[in-house]
């Protein structure tokens, strides 16, 4: 699990791209972008019978691997990562 949470650096250089768009709808895009990672890993860890969640009983699941109801955590989630890399960067370049 931890690997493909990590994965969420990869949006970095996204960051940078939309730091003009207003906050909801740089967050909603974020957001967008790891439901896609979390059902593409979940969709290659069903394959091998190796997924560790299941969200089956969830009425906003998309295939048993990613619920739609969580988007509005994604957005926070995508929104906080970009402040800590940002944070990050303005500590690098002082």
């Amino acid at each position: 699990m931890f690997p493909i949470y990590g994965c969420g650096c990869l949006l970095a250089p996204l960051f940078r791209l939309l730091r003009t768009l207003p906050g909801l709808l740089r967050g909603s895009i974020y957001a967008g972008l790891i439901l896609t990672g979390e059902y593409l890993s979940g969709s290659l860890l069903k394959r091998k019978d190796m997924c560790p969640w299941d969200y089956g009983r969830s009425r906003w699941n998309v295939g048993r691997i990613i619920r739609l109801d969580y988007f509005p955590c994604w957005i926070v989630t995508g929104l906080l990562m970009e402040a800590a890399l940002n944070q990050k960067r303005t500590e690098d370049a002082g």
